[in-house]
């Protein structure tokens, strides 16, 4: 039974990601405990400010143990973490885990809502439009995805600001409302941040799956065989041409997964939302660098952890495929 188990499509794939998970988490932490290293300035510096003398500089990095080797301070910060310990902020001696703690839950709230809204909204608008190529629904979903993908998404948050916020009043401009307010205030708070995010992506999925699904209806020989045998159009639209079109719009989702932690940054400093995404900011100004470091293997972890569901979805949605086996 172990044998038998060890051999299914899921459990090779969860491997074989876990695996190669490792050499890029350690190259992410590394790569950004390098480049906090080479700014300018530091993290003594940017405490003190620029008046500090150097031995008031000096005693501080001593303090810090920012004095040490750059493997040897990075040994210290990888052994930690490994061991679910993160350390303290440097900056304010807070430990990074109760730092996370509060910050992390605002964050996944917004990145949850925005590909719930962007996948929710953009299947059916696909399907609408690939129902009738080149029709007044079509043409409408090819002008909103081109506007949707040519505007900067801190102009178009500040434009739903403008109309829902100041104008309309229907949601707040800035502020986060926890679910222990309620889930209604929560889910004001959280609407125009995560339309922010969602818009564009919502756009990207319209567009590839809508191209994908009319090239299916126009060169698949199985679309022709279902229309022969008089399946209705709405059935070859979902149950076929839908499914098949699937794959790329989840190939797609897994690689803007970080598009859609990264756009937090961004969207939480302009609607003043308590979340990682802004701790981010402020721990890179003053060169925090447990702070950063910590965000940045919790957004590495979830990158690794997109790319594993996508090749398991591939495996529910295409039984045939059958990772690292050759075909026969």
């Amino acid at each position: 039974m172990l044998t038998r188990f060890s051999r299914s499509p899921s459990v090779r794939i969860t491997g074989k990601r876990v695996l190669q998970a490792i050499p890029v988490l350690i190259g992410v932490t590394l790569i950004t405990f390098c480049l906090l290293n080479l700014l300018p300035g530091g993290t003594c510096l940017s405490i003190l400010g620029v008046g500090a003398t150097r031995p008031a500089v000096h005693a501080c990095d001593i303090r810090l143990g920012l004095d040490h080797p750059f493997f040897v301070r990075y040994w210290d910060w990888a052994y930690g973490a490994l061991h679910g310990n993160f350390g303290s902020s440097l900056v304010s001696d807070q430990p990074v885990g109760q730092i996370l703690r509060l910050r992390f839950p605002v964050t996944l709230e917004i990145v949850v809502y925005a590909f719930i809204l962007s996948v929710f909204f953009s299947v059916p608008v696909a399907v609408l439009a690939a129902r009738k190529p080149h029709g007044i629904l079509d043409r409408i979903s090819i002008a909103t995805s081109m506007f949707g993908l040519s505007i900067p998404g801190f102009v178009f948050g500040l434009l739903l600001i403008l109309v829902f916020a100041v104008h309309l009043r229907w949601f707040p401009a800035v502020g986060f409302q926890p679910i222990s307010a309620g889930l209604g205030p929560n889910i004001r708070s959280l609407t125009l941040p995560a339309a922010t995010i969602g818009f564009a992506l919502f756009c990207a999925y319209t567009r590839l799956l809508r191209a994908d699904m009319v090239d299916q209806i126009a060169g698949e020989d199985y679309i022709v065989t279902a229309r022969a045998k008089g399946v209705k159009y709405w059935q070859i639209l979902i149950r076929h041409a839908l499914r098949n079109s699937m794959f790329g719009l989840i190939t797609l989702i897994g690689l803007n997964l970080s598009m859609l932690i990264g756009g937090t940054v961004i969207v939480e400093s302009i609607f003043g939302l308590p979340g990682m995404g802004q701790q981010l900011l402020q721990a890179i100004g003053y060169r925090d660098v447990t702070v950063v470091q910590a965000i940045v293997s919790i957004i590495a972890v979830g990158v690794v952890a997109a790319a594993l569901v996508t090749d398991l979805l591939y495996a529910v949605l295409d039984p045939r495929i059958r990772y690292g086996r050759p075909s026969s």
